[in-house]
């Protein structure tokens, strides 16, 4: 097993690594640092987290991710953790592992959830987390009424603040500088005083300022189900595999109007035409009639800042990559109060679907023709179809007006 790992871009594996043998990492006792994590990471036993989850008991268990299971649990010591409980059948391996051991050990910012510890005893790989008192994003906002939170404009703001915040610091300040690659609703964590901490840092890689993308296989098996790819993921991230900040900033943008509009995009469509979350955003743009995406929910807001605030999803969810905005320029626009210019703004990529016999699977395109070619009547249906049911959902690429 290994004891060190190499960065993407650069640097040499360890013999201990090449061999998989790292006898520092095979087994480590609880109470000790684990060797190559640093000095923050603490490895407890699969007995002590057996105990703290009533052995995983399923009422532990606080969500689901692409590599398994999160459960709530107690130390003896009164502690609340939440461990994270990597599945068998999931493709992260030892080194995957232990480079999120040693990046996200490492990491410190008010925004991102804390790493406690870990286990790695035989198969067993499991993180140990701070406890985010208020679940997630999604569970707190786009849940169940019965399980939402109140979130007024002045909480929702500070969220979208705070997770823009998070996500500057790890593109830009990071060392090494780190792309999460799963940005969404579901991995914003949300402390007892509502404070977001980014969360699943499972999927993040790494990268060297040197290198302006990283081919990567999207996250997962290829065919994923479509509507989550369509409600986060930047086209090239989908299409291309192209990982690249500007890919992260896209699924913030999606995530920005989620927020402000009440409804998850993954979801919901609006309008006749069915129209996606960006789409529709993006028509009532068009119309200037662009508070009508707030939240009927939020009976009071203020309209020049909310109206930044869209203006500022639009711009980081533009088709084409380049346009979008740093998230140190997000940061920035979010909290000041200068008018924003989006007369040279890109109207948003919209995928494609090509269906299979399999529902709800499916491969995606980027349809470009309409943009080149033809352009779409207003009064003209350019559609969606969706079945939420049994999982079917395709598009069809809104041209630009």
């Amino acid at each position: 097993m290994g004891g060190s790992v190499c960065c993407l871009g650069g640097g040499s594996k360890s013999k201990q690594h090449q061999n998989g043998q790292a006898g520092a990492a095979r087994s480590p006792r609880s109470g000790r640092v684990l060797s190559g994590a640093g000095n923050n990471v603490r490895v407890f036993s699969l007995n002590e987290l057996k105990t703290a989850t009533r052995n995983f008991h399923m009422l532990n268990c606080i969500g689901r991710g692409g590599f398994g299971a999160v459960y709530k649990g107690n130390l003896k010591d009164g502690t609340q953790i939440a461990i994270k409980k990597l599945s068998a059948e999931s493709k992260q391996g030892i080194s995957e592992f232990l480079t999120e051991i040693n990046v996200i050990s490492n990491v410190r910012h008010p925004n991102l959830i804390k790493l406690l510890g870990c286990c790695v005893e035989g198969n067993n790989r499991l993180l140990v987390y701070e406890y985010a008192e208020n679940n997630s994003l999604a569970n707190a906002l786009l849940g169940p009424k019965n399980k939402c939170i109140p979130l007024d404009w002045q909480k929702r703001a500070a969220i979208c603040v705070g997770t823009a915040s998070g996500l500057a610091f790890l593109h830009e300040e990071a060392q090494p500088r780190i792309v999460h690659r799963d940005i969404k609703a579901s991995n914003i964590l949300l402390d007892k005083k509502l404070l977001p901490k980014i969360g699943d840092f499972g999927l993040a890689k790494l990268f060297p300022d040197t290198i302006t993308h990283i081919s990567t296989r999207v996250a997962g098996t290829m065919l994923v189900p479509h509507w989550t790819l369509l409600g986060y993921l930047a086209p090239e991230y989908a299409l291309l595999g192209q990982l690249t900040k500007k890919a992260d900033i896209y699924s913030f943008g999606v995530l920005l109007l989620e927020v402000i509009s009440g409804q998850s995009s993954s979801m919901s469509t609006w309008g006749p035409d069915m129209q996606v979350l960006v789409e529709w955003t993006w028509k009532l743009l068009e119309e200037g009639r662009l508070l009508e995406i707030v939240d009927p929910d939020l009976e009071k807001y203020p309209e020049e800042q909310t109206l930044r605030f869209i203006k500022v999803a639009l711009l980081c969810t533009q088709a084409t990559s380049q346009q979008r905005p740093s998230m140190k320029q997000v940061v920035n626009m979010l909290n000041n109060q200068t008018e924003i210019n989006l007369q040279n703004a890109i109207p948003p990529g919209v995928l494609k679907e090509r269906r299979q016999r399999t529902p709800g699977f499916g491969r995606l395109t980027l349809d470009t023709s309409s943009s080149q070619s033809t352009k779409c009547n207003p009064a003209e249906s350019c559609s969606t179809q969706t079945n939420m049911n049994s999982g079917q959902f395709s598009t069809t690429e809104v041209s630009p007006r």
